[in-house]
């Protein structure tokens, strides 16, 4: 689990370097600057307050809302392997979650990016991770009414990654898009800073995933952790074919950028159903994930908004995609205390087949709607009152002249020639 953990703050330098390497020269110092902050005030928030909600121990199964008081409260056996039967302790367990708490942030920056205040994005993910992210992962992950619906998210197509895509798809709503984005009806491209950067940030996420998933096996069961590592794997490699094909049928090129963000779109995609999915369908799950991605990026670009990375598209789009896809192929059979199957209703039925209705399309569909309506209406009352109180974006003239130097005082590229 602690490996695990390591593994996914590792996605931290990762979406560090996608989103440099995706963002103008320019505005490097202040992408970077957001993502170093966003883990720190991600741990400590959840430290703060996060954990607690999240994962409400006085509260019924059930619950909508709960919350054990501040800071993540200890009982006796928590800090030894008696609170998860020999697995991992409680502060394991928080350390772990705690850094899916800061992804959800992250998804957030790369998307309102090169404009943005730096200090309307730090209050903005100070309240989101600390209140809006934690409530709703309780009612899956906390055991709170969407877990008791039959709603599925092994490890957060929708909980983490659509969570953040809703809060992105409100930051780019509100802010608008960059200067010079759209013009007479038509994209003009903005060339990111350093291409091999991207790709370096690409591959530094995906072996991330090996503990965003595989660390949500909560044990090192090798049958379950395989498996889950193969599905992850196998969607990530369709979903960059996907994209490739996609993007060569539309835009009639070889479009790197988008097999990139078609890698990251199928590890989002097989995220919800790493552990219930087949290998073969995982195969095309990622592959729809990708082509998914392409027609996102286009469709934002029709309605002008601008999202710098495409973490709308990969995060929003194909989390949701992903979490019905669990309602579609998952084959988890459920069983009860006799062994026998049993259906979404707690009625029992004769094949594993029917058993795997407990993870059922509706429920699905009810998850993504609920957290989806609370994440992004949360978010755009976040963004909406920060416009009007403190401001949420960059004045003209430090946008066209660039964030380091006005924000910073120091370039992220600098070339110094000795005299």
């Amino acid at each position: 689990m602690m490996i695990s953990t390591a593994l996914v703050f590792i996605m931290h330098l990762g979406f560090a370097t996608v989103e440099a390497g995706f963002g103008q020269a320019k505005n490097t110092v202040n992408i970077l600057f957001k993502n170093t902050l966003t883990p720190i005030i991600g741990l400590v928030t959840f430290y703060l307050i996060g954990f607690s909600l999240m994962y409400p121990r006085t509260a019924e199964p059930g619950f909508f809302f709960g919350f054990d008081g501040f800071f993540p409260q200890m009982n006796e056996g928590d800090q030894t392997f008696a609170y998860t039967s020999g697995a991992y302790t409680r502060w394991t367990d928080f350390l772990f979650q705690a850094m899916f708490a800061a992804t959800a942030a992250t998804i957030v920056s790369g998307a309102v990016a090169e404009r943005i205040k730096l200090s309307a994005y730090l209050i903005f993910t100070l309240i989101f991770v600390g209140l809006v992210y934690p409530i709703v992962g309780s009612w899956k992950w906390g055991t709170g009414w969407l877990d008791a619906l039959g709603f599925y998210d092994f490890a957060g197509s929708t909980l983490v990654h659509s969570v953040g895509g809703w809060g992105a798809l409100a930051g780019i709503i509100v802010l608008g898009p960059r200067i010079g984005k759209y013009v007479d009806g038509k994209v003009v491209d903005k060339p990111g800073s350093s291409v091999p950067l991207a790709v370096i940030g690409v591959f530094l996420l995906w072996l991330g995933w090996f503990g965003f998933n595989g660390g949500s096996v909560l044990s090192g069961d090798p049958e379950a952790v395989s498996l889950v590592l193969v599905t992850t794997s196998l969607a990530a490699c369709t979903g960059g074919l996907g994209a490739m094909f996609t993007a060569l049928f539309m835009f009639n090129r070889l479009d790197l950028g988008m097999v990139l963000n078609g890698i990251l779109a199928g590890l989002v995609g097989i995220t919800a159903g790493a552990d219930v999915i087949s290998p073969n369908y995982a195969l095309l799950v990622g592959f729809i994930a990708g082509i998914l991605v392409v027609l996102s990026a286009v469709a934002l670009d029709k309605f002008h908004l601008d999202d710098v990375v495409g973490a709308v598209s990969v995060h929003l789009t194909c989390g949701v995609w992903g979490t019905l896809a669990v309602g579609i192929f998952g084959f988890k059979a459920i069983t009860n205390d006799n062994g026998e199957f049993i259906n979404a209703a707690g009625n029992v039925v004769s094949t594993a087949a029917e058993a795997a209705n407990a993870l059922s399309f509706s429920s699905q569909l009810i998850g993504v709607a609920a957290c989806g309506a609370t994440a992004f209406i949360s978010a755009f009352a976040i963004f909406i009152v920060l416009k009007y109180t403190v401001g949420i974006r960059v004045s003209a003239e430090h946008e066209r002249q660039g964030m380091d130097s006005h924000e910073h005082g120091i370039r992220g590229y600098t070339i110094i020639y000795d005299e």
